[in-house]
């Protein structure tokens, strides 16, 4: 299997493609700051770069016994995107497609942030994925199966991945006492360390929607932004993957539904950091992207919102995280 040939995708490193069982940034003052690559730290081509994976030698998790073993099968290579692809679930044939994002560590301004491995879904979750674990669906403007669920809190969301969670195998993520009115939930802590389905983080999400390019505002560079993002508009959202993904292989990381991250919103942290999470308390949850209706400065990649966890909307969706804990 030879590397990725495009020169963006040699400087994000590997991605690959994941199934699972079938189964359908700121100053103080809250302005955002661009980043810049420090260093590139991936692991072997080929392998989902499970030798380098900084998991800290982890077990299982504490997964059932019919859960699948995390295994790469034999990778694929796509002609357009010339991104190695891997099934890490073996179980099934089709599913829920992620990208691997290899170790990293990048700058904002002075400061660095290191970045564990992880896998972010390909596309934003859809009404199909969202009733087949949740079981229901939230009031939608239009129902299609193929179109981002929106009309979903930060609540609904973290349900949403513990659900997901445990229909696969998985440790669950989030921990609460008790569900309340609107879902919201009691106690709430987020388990970083345990192998799971989640949000990703507001770093992880911004590293993810870059797709490896820092040298302009977007990451589809000087190319028409509506080639690749679905914004300004007025009508709703359009089904998932309508536009070019970045050189990630991710769709939508920019423009048709916003995304909710695991963070609360607050100014970065001003010392060096791996694996930054925020603070443990807040007022307003991290919407990263931009939605449908968004002007095209709004949806860069380096660009904040924030929203009440409790808010729900129908510019508002999520993508997932899956990740062997950090």
């Amino acid at each position: 299997m030879s590397c990725a040939k495009s020169s963006k995708v040699l400087a994000a490193g590997i991605a690959f493609a994941v199934t699972l069982f079938g189964l359908s940034a700121c100053s103080a003052g809250g302005d955002a700051v661009d980043i810049e690559p420090v260093q590139e730290n991936f692991g072997p081509a080929g392998n989902g770069g499970s030798d380098d994976s900084d998991d800290g030698g982890k077990d299982d998790g504490g997964k059932g016994s019919d859960s699948a073993d995390v295994n790469p099968a034999d990778s694929t290579e796509t002609d357009s995107l010339e991104i190695d692809k891997v099934r890490l679930f073996r179980d099934s044939t089709d599913g829920l497609e992620f990208v691997y994002i290899p170790p990293y560590t990048f700058k904002r301004g002075s400061i660095n942030y290191g970045i564990s491995p992880y896998y972010i879904a390909t596309k934003e979750v859809t009404q199909d994925l969202y009733k087949d674990v949740v079981g229901q669906l939230p009031d939608q403007d239009k129902l299609d199966d193929n179109l981002p669920v929106v009309n979903v809190s930060w609540y609904d969301a973290v349900l949403f991945c513990n659900a997901l969670s445990k229909k696969v195998g998985l440790d669950t993520v989030y921990v609460y006492k008790s569900v309340g009115d609107k879902n919201f939930l009691e106690d709430l802590e987020i388990d970083y360390s345990v192998e799971g389905i989640r949000l990703p983080t507001e770093m992880e999400w911004e590293l993810a929607a870059h797709g490896g390019e820092y040298g302009s505002t977007y990451y589809w560079g000087n190319e028409p932004a509506s080639d690749y993002a679905y914004y300004g508009q007025t009508k709703g959202p359009v089904k998932v993957a309508s536009k070019k993904p970045n050189a990630y292989g991710l769709y939508d990381m920019a423009g048709n539904v916003a995304e909710w991250v695991n963070d609360w919103y607050a100014s970065y942290s001003t010392a060096d950091e791996k694996n930054p999470v925020g603070p443990a308390t807040g007022k307003n949850k991290c919407v990263r992207g931009g939605g449908w209706t968004d002007k095209v400065a709004d949806i860069a990649p380096k660009e904040r919102n924030k929203k009440d966890p409790l808010y729900s909307g129908v510019t508002l969706g999520f993508r997932i995280v899956y990740s062997k804990g950090f």
